[in-house]
């Protein structure tokens, strides 16, 4: 698939970093599964994570939602260190939210029952909770199937949805774990469309993680890949798969992005 994205944003990108984290550690018991490792995301920035399955790119989500805390090494956003913020105060106070690879909706509900259900939660005004349902649903295209039950929307449909569920609450933060995971050719555009949108008309900062490198890299503006513990390689789509150390590690000599 070709590069989809129209530019990338860089010299007058804002570089003030919105998450980073500093020597952070993790172990599962004895098992190492991050080692003192390094990184920035900054501001409405798309940032792509790519590795070996089980190599810690969903760990990382855990550890900026707070679901799980490093063993050694801090954790900031917007300049504050979070280590013992709980999950609520990370999602209330700097606004993160988080689709996940699986699941994020209530399968028996519709789809605009599941809108109001976390409208409700997310929106204290109920005349905004409902302009803001109404224009999702309209964003994304949803009309003909917002009375279907989110169990017996398609992968895509359902993507859409989550994603949906997760702008209720204006996010600055925007952790999209494995989003094309599963999904067809033309899906996977739609989505990555929907993630240029978010960045360049909400500023959204954007986080992806996923295992189908093209299409990660069709749409960051920056990716690292993770290996044995370690960041081994980051930077631009196209100066990443240049790196001899991300080839070795993880894209081999003839990866190509389009």
């Amino acid at each position: 698939m070709a590069i989809i994205k129209p530019f990338r944003i860089k010299s007058f990108k804002n570089k003030n970093s919105i998450i980073e984290f500093e020597n952070v550690s993790l172990s599962y018991g004895n098992r190492l599964i991050l080692d003192n490792i390094n990184f920035k995301i900054n501001q409405t920035e798309i940032f792509g994570m790519l590795g070996p399955n089980g190599v810690g790119k969903s760990t990382i989500f855990n550890l900026i939602t707070g679901l799980i805390a490093p063993k050694n090494g801090k954790i900031k956003i917007n300049g504050e260190v979070v280590n013992d913020y709980p999950v609520f105060q990370r999602t209330k106070k700097f606004k993160i939210g988080f689709v996940p690879q699986y699941g994020g909706y209530f399968s028996d509900m519709t789809l605009l029952d599941n809108l109001k259900a976390i409208g409700e939660i997310t929106v204290e005004n109920k005349t905004l909770m409902h302009e803001k349902i109404n224009f999702l649903i309209s964003k994304f295209e949803l009309e003909n199937i917002k009375d279907i039950k989110a169990k017996f929307l398609s992968g895509g449909q359902k993507k859409k949805l989550v994603i949906a569920l997760s702008l209720l609450s204006d996010p600055k933060v925007l952790l999209l774990d494995e989003c094309f995971a599963a999904l067809d050719i033309l899906t996977i555009k739609m989505i990555q469309e929907i993630i240029i949108n978010l960045q360049q008309e909400n500023q959204i900062t954007i986080c992806i993680c996923d295992h189908q490198a093209r299409d990660l890299l069709a749409c960051v503006d920056v990716a690292m890949i993770l290996s044995n513990c370690k960041i081994v390689a980051q930077g631009t789509p196209s100066n990443l798969i240049k790196d001899i150390n991300a080839q070795n590690a993880y894209f081999g000599s003839s990866f190509k992005i389009s």
